[in-house]
């Protein structure tokens, strides 16, 4: 570090906390070479952190409720080294939350220049703005079950055709019943299609469960209810849409990570709505369609449900594109048409219409795998009120063709087996063939 340099120091602490004004005051007389800056909320944290200054790192208190995963990601995403100052009254992984390290409330003037030595980044007085922080980063899980996503317009039955697929896929020997449906709609309604007595636990304990916290694979399915005559798990959605807002991005990417980790087929039912800062430039859209843009991106497959009438193929054009746009890769889309008529003719009819009208959708935005869109999935129409009332199994006849259209992108999308290195014999590969030898022989 050069004598230009110096560290950046955000603190947050509460008010009785020893450690706070020591820091203060090292670094007003010099004894650390950092500049202090006090904040008073964690939101006045995040407004320095996206102000576009530079910061070395962020020295927070864990007895602090506002001190999670959330907090600790939004300072690593601005450069800034996460620390915790730990007492242990509240027992907690913070390294896997996403700090960077942790101090003990009685840390020492060397203790804090070594861990901002380590793991935090000088800053030189004439630089306006740091780059990301690098540090390393654990690597992912090896196992994360597929995801499969239904969404598309309002009245087009989403939510009974999400049913049928976790049923068909709950059925598999495969997955030995560890398949869950999860209501990720903001306004939930797979309580009531399964007549749940209770309104939780449901998605919103499990996100604020990774507040603060990694569940095992065990608690996590805790969270959610059996529906032993389907085979499926259930998580419910959120018990009004207005409690969008306690669900914080980050928290909710690592709920849904640890539901992969859960469990062998995770089937979410969506909203159509994707919308984002990008795109409208409302960061408020973008938190509340949190659930949906985070499932569809981290979907291996897409099935948007629409209905064969012409207002039907409208609309489901339309959030196909949208999809599309989202950055879903259109081999990984299967559009879906409810209670479709069976003459082969109509069937055939619906589905050119549907690839003329999204064609335009995906010639924009190109196919870099130069796989296309699926031919729409027809499911016939079947009365399912009943069953949905009693908690009955569904039709086998809705559930099999999204199985069956599930499997198939999975095994498209399936990166090759590795086969290893093996010795090749001679003659075993053939021979170049002499092109003079075919002009010749014409």
């Amino acid at each position: 570090m050069t004598a230009a340099e110096r560290f950046v120091v955000l603190g947050l602490a509460h008010a009785r906390s020893t450690w706070f004004p020591d820091l203060g005051r090292w670094a007003t007389s010099g004894a650390v070479p950092a500049q202090f800056v006090k904040c008073l909320s964690a939101e006045e944290v995040r407004v320095r952190l996206a102000s576009g200054r530079s910061f070395s790192a962020l020295v927070a208190d864990a007895g602090l409720p506002a001190v999670d995963r959330d907090l600790l990601g939004a300072a690593r995403a601005a450069g800034c080294a996460p620390l915790v100052v730990d007492d242990g009254r509240v027992t907690r992984d913070w390294v896997a939350l996403g700090a960077a390290g942790v101090l003990h409330p009685g840390f020492g003037r060397d203790d804090l220049i070594g861990v901002l030595h380590a793991y935090a980044r000088p800053i030189a007085r004439t630089e306006a703005r740091t780059d990301h922080l690098a540090s390393s980063v654990a690597p992912p899980p090896a196992w994360r079950g597929p995801v499969a996503v239904l969404t598309g317009p309002g009245g087009t039955g989403v939510s009974t055709a999400a049913i049928a697929l976790a049923q068909a896929l709950g059925d598999d020997a495969g997955n030995a019943g560890l398949v869950c449906l999860a209501d990720l709609r903001l306004h939930a309604e797979q309580a009531v299609l399964h007549d749940a007595g209770d309104v939780l636990p449901s998605v919103q304990e499990l996100v604020e469960a990774h507040r603060a916290g990694q569940p095992s694979p065990e608690q996590v399915r805790a969270q959610t209810f059996a529906v032993e005559e389907r085979n499926y798990h259930l998580l419910l959605g959120l018990r009004s849409a207005r409690f969008w807002s306690t669900l914080r991005r980050r928290a909710f990417e690592a709920a849904f990570g640890s539901l992969q980790r859960a469990y062998r087929a995770v089937v979410c039912d969506v909203d159509p709505d994707l919308e984002g800062e990008e795109e409208g430039g409302s960061i408020d859209v973008e938190e509340r369609n949190v659930m949906a843009r985070t499932a569809v991106r981290r979907a291996d497959v897409v099935f948007v449900v629409g209905l064969p009438s012409m207002k039907g193929v409208h609309a489901l054009v339309r959030v196909l594109a949208d999809v599309v746009a989202f950055g879903v890769e259109p081999g990984r889309i299967v559009p879906v048409v409810n209670c479709a008529p069976r003459s082969p003719r109509t069937r055939a009819s619906l589905t050119a219409a549907v690839a003329e009208l999204v064609a335009p959708a995906v010639a924009r935005v190109g196919t870099a795998s130069g796989t296309g869109m699926a031919g729409p999935v027809f499911l016939p129409e079947r009365k399912v009120d009943d069953d949905l009332h009693d908690g009955a199994r569904l039709p086998a006849l809705l559930g099999a063709p999204l199985a069956g259209a599930f499997r198939a992108v999975l095994d498209r999308a399936a990166p090759p087996a590795d086969i290893g290195i093996e010795r090749v014999r001679p003659g075993t590969l053939g021979r170049w063939a002499d092109p003079g030898a075919e002009v010749a022989n014409g």
